[in-house]
């Protein structure tokens, strides 16, 4: 099953209405969840997927502050997604919406905010509302939201692999592709190099060249081949140790970064490639 429309429905609320997801591969299900949250004032925005990887998908360009996911789900389940959003650098709430009432345990094992029992009931379902309000009231007030970047789903022959971020060493321009180069392999993905650029530009990674991003944690040093440089990096994994060249431009951006430390942001200018 394919990603299901994004659905956005602002209230005329505060602006620190709450951003909500709600994740059902039966349709009807998913209309239903979505029409009982439009009625809750405290919600500003509600985004809708049919299906987890569709979800993260989502989620990479839509953040939001609570997710209301079904459970028995084809491909990645409730349990999985989850499990997944609980490794975001600041996970948003998980209310459970199921006709299981034996998933319950597991659930709350997961650190679910809320467990909801289908046919859903609006008192119930305002219940979850007002604890998202106050979990996110509790928490502080410029915790940075989570990152949505942080894992990318890879769709290879009707299978679906989830790569996580830290398990990149060094991504490679393939047209309007890109290759990730990680610890379990390499993978191709729907994305141009300059997007993963911006997005990681902040998590210690760095454009050195029009064809190669690259993890700074794993850079060993620099190498001068006659008018040429190369980056060094050390393999992890199945990832092999390479070396991989550096724009003449990029030389003095690169050891800056090298001696500041990865995860200092790049400043913001023009680019040189």
């Amino acid at each position: 099953m394919t990603e299901g429309p994004t659905v956005t429905q602002h209230t005329g609320g505060s602006a620190g209405a709450l951003r909500v997801l709600a994740v059902d591969d039966e349709q009807p299900a998913l209309d239903e969840l979505v029409y009982l949250l439009r009625e809750r004032p405290e919600i500003g925005e509600i985004h809708a997927a049919s299906e987890a990887t569709g979800a993260l998908r989502l989620l990479r360009t839509h953040p939001v502050d609570a997710v209301f996911l079904d459970i028995d789900m084809p491909g990645l389940d409730g349990m999985e997604l989850a499990g997944i959003l609980g490794e975001f650098a600041t996970p948003p709430s998980v209310v459970f919406v199921t006709a299981h009432d034996d998933r319950a345990v597991g659930a709350f094992d997961l650190g679910a905010l809320d467990y909801l029992l289908k046919p859903l009931r609006e008192a119930r379902l305002a219940e979850a509302v007002r604890r998202i309000g106050q979990a996110r009231a509790s928490a502080r007030a410029d915790a940075p939201r989570q990152d949505p970047n942080e894992v990318i789903p890879v769709e290879l022959g009707g299978v679906t692999t989830l790569v996580h971020r830290s398990t990149v060493s060094w991504v490679e321009a393939d047209g309007d592709y890109a290759r990730l180069h990680t610890t379990a392999g390499s993978h191709l993905v729907r994305i141009p190099l300059s997007a993963l650029e911006q997005r990681w530009e902040n998590a210690g990674f760095l454009r050195v060249h029009r064809s190669y991003l690259v993890a700074l944690r794993l850079v060993t040093g620099l190498r001068t081949v006659g008018s040429s440089t190369l980056v060094c990096l050390r393999g992890e994994g199945e990832a092999a140790a390479v070396e991989l060249p550096v724009a003449r431009r990029q030389v003095r951006e690169l050891k800056q970064r090298l001696a500041l430390g990865p995860r200092t942001p790049r400043p913001r200018g023009g680019q040189s490639r």
